[in-house]
């Protein structure tokens, strides 16, 4: 945003008063040749209109006559004018208009930034959930296979169990450990990045071993009121690229602007003084006036200049249209993904309470005999791939929605 306020001040300096002035004198061989002195002050306007004031006094044996000026000098005040190129459309108010518009795009990308910064910080505290109940699960999993593998180990020393039995339980238990060394390397990382978006009072600050996420099966976002893509007309994606639009659109009216001859005319009156009165008098038969005319003849950097800039108005108007479908299309994904994972989680949830029936069952034969390690090992395996993908569809739910609110400009 600074930037922006930079850009616009810059553009307004184009509009300050400019003051100069020069002097020139040669002396030689005991004789003032000439002493001449110049000073003016131009006020630029945002029209192709320039007004000028200004003062001379000149002196000397070989001043070229028509420089000469009494005592006193001469004054002078007028305007100049381009008269063609320039008097409406002109560098000095593209420049304004461009650092306005810029000042716009300049909020749209902070915005744009703010919600990434949202979006990320929030994708990031998601996958951290995901991992950390996972884990919760994944420990619950160690936990029972470590009470299989000893079990069998008894059944074996007292001739009930194989000792390929015994082996299999412990394979089951290292397989266990292994999952759970797995997910806590993702666990670490996700800690991590959630801890990259934590600052206060412009420090970073990191979670402490104690703080635990949110229970995952908990709204994270609250529902959105507006299902449809409504809110693209104000999504700051698109009010960028619109206002990238205007921007080169400005351009492009200057570039169109110098196709027109150039033609400024000139008018000064003449304001003398003299020893009777220090005030300049003003006559309307002293006066200095002129024009400056050019074309180039072909104008070809000109109109080569006008369809570049042209090419270029159409690729943003191209790249406008194609953001809205990609926001449209990602809108109405997300909408349909949310209706069918909540359809997924109604099921999972079911069948993790039968894949725990069925466990409980397959436990209550293998302490009779009536069982072995490979049922209840798959068994507890669907029991548990129940309880992380009951875990995972719920965290999808949340990023889905988050995607949604993303892609709708709801989420801030």
């Amino acid at each position: 945003m600074k930037l922006a306020e930079a850009e616009l001040l810059g553009a307004k300096g184009i509009l300050d008063p400019v003051v100069s002035s020069d002097w020139n004198q040669k002396n030689f061989d005991d004789k003032l040749y000439y002493r001449q002195f110049r000073a003016k002050l131009q006020l630029p306007t945002r029209l192709g209109i320039d007004v000028v004031g200004g003062y001379e006094n000149t002196d000397g044996v070989f001043l070229n006559p028509e420089d000469n000026t009494d005592n006193f000098g001469l004054w002078n005040v007028g305007v100049e004018v381009n008269v063609l190129q320039g008097l409406i459309v002109n560098e000095r108010r593209t420049a304004i208009q461009q650092a306005k518009v810029f000042q716009e795009l300049a909020l749209n990308e902070q915005q744009i930034i703010l919600n990434d910064l949202v979006y990320n910080a929030s994708s990031a505290y998601l996958i951290w959930q995901h991992y950390y109940y996972s884990e919760i699960v994944l420990r619950e999993n160690i936990s029972i296979a470590s009470i299989y593998s000893d079990n069998t180990k008894q059944s074996f020393l007292s001739g009930e169990k194989t000792a390929m039995d015994t082996l299999e339980a412990y394979i089951l238990y290292q397989d266990a450990i292994s999952f759970l060394q797995k997910n806590e390397l993702g666990l670490i990382k996700s800690r991590q990045q959630v801890e990259n978006f934590l600052w206060f009072d412009e420090q970073p600050i990191t979670l402490q071993q104690t703080t635990i996420p949110e229970d995952y099966k908990n709204q994270f976002f609250a529902t959105p009121t507006n299902l449809s893509d409504a809110g693209l007309a104000n999504h700051p994606i698109i009010l960028a690229a619109l206002n990238k639009l205007s921007y080169y659109e400005i351009e492009q009216r200057l570039k169109r602007e110098k196709l027109k001859p150039k033609l400024k005319l000139k008018y000064n009156p003449l304001l003398a003084t003299s020893d009777n009165s220090v005030r300049p008098s003003f006559s309307l038969n002293d006066y200095k006036w002129g024009f400056d005319f050019s074309m180039p003849l072909l104008l070809r950097s000109e109109r080569a200049n006008v369809q570049r800039g042209e090419v270029k108005v159409e690729e943003i108007k191209l790249d406008i249209q194609n953001k809205r479908n990609e926001l449209q299309n990602k809108i109405e994904s997300s909408r349909q993904q949310r209706i069918v994972l909540q359809e997924q989680a109604t099921l999972l949830d079911q069948n993790l309470e039968n894949y725990k029936r069925l466990l409980d069952g397959e436990n209550e034969k293998f302490n009779y005999g009536e069982s072995s390690v490979f049922l209840l090992n798959k068994r507890q395996e669907k029991y548990i791939d129940g309880q992380l993908k009951i875990i995972e569809i719920y965290i999808k739910q949340q990023l889905e929605l988050l995607n949604f609110l993303y892609y709708s400009n709801q989420l801030i």
